[in-house]
């Protein structure tokens, strides 16, 4: 499988992907400056999380503006597997390869702790590992994670099947009080209509090895190889 991870200005986590990814794969992963213009055939690129242009104006909304995304949008337009992470999210929604918004938590603090999440969607390259409502821990670092849609597009997305992850409990039950950071219905993750696009605030790459504490994230990296790998 051939991955890169696009490197802005402010990255934080892109190293950490990187290690996820060839942890899995057993192969080189690219990471591609933000300045760059095209992309070499892949299966898989990653928009890291971090604090890309320092979030200066808005999450990801500068990003959302380097040379390196049209790129990449023309890649997901081809069907190319596109994972956003955090403030990954944030680019892709702001780029406009996924619907919403993420707003400022709901308490206006910043987050950084390990939560529950129930698995929505496994019909994904992303998810194909993981068990329809399995519960899964991974951790969230952030201050901007409070996913917000009009009501037509959130009817989308629920009868649709595209919201993948949903902050809950740890027996599964999705609760006011097992969502951290407010989000509409619980959402911690969605795909694009051709399901070739996840945007997530969770960080599946901060326990993807027993050494980080846990190995709840390696089965997506892992499921991504089966499915892309050629």
């Amino acid at each position: 499988m051939k991955a890169a991870v696009i490197v802005f200005p402010g990255s934080n986590c892109d190293r950490d992907i990187q290690v996820a990814i060839e942890q899995s794969t057993g192969q080189p992963c690219a990471m591609i400056w933000h300045k760059e213009t095209s992309l070499p055939r892949l299966d898989l690129i990653v928009v890291p999380g971090g604090f890309s242009y320092g979030d200066y104006l808005r999450s990801g909304a500068m990003a959302a503006h380097s040379p390196i995304m049209r790129a990449v949008k023309a890649e997901a337009d081809r069907g190319v597997a596109v994972l956003g992470i955090c403030n990954g999210f944030q680019v892709l929604t702001e780029a406009q390869l996924l619907p919403g918004v993420l707003m400022k938590n709901r308490d206006l603090r910043f987050i950084c702790r390990d939560v529950d999440l129930r698995v929505e969607a496994t019909d994904t390259v992303f998810t194909r590992r993981y068990r329809k409502s399995q519960v899964v821990r991974f951790p969230i670092a952030h201050n901007d994670g409070n996913y917000f849609a009009d009501a037509e597009t959130l009817k989308a997305l629920e009868g649709e099947g595209r919201v993948a992850f949903r902050y809950c409990d740890p027996q599964g039950n999705i609760t006011e009080a097992a969502n951290p950071n407010g989000s509409l219905n619980n959402i911690a993750g969605i795909l694009n209509a051709k399901r070739n696009v996840l945007g997530m605030m969770p960080h599946p790459e901060r326990l993807a090895d027993m050494l980080l504490g846990g190995i709840d994230g390696r089965p997506m990296f892992d499921g991504l190889v089966e499915a892309l790998a050629a």
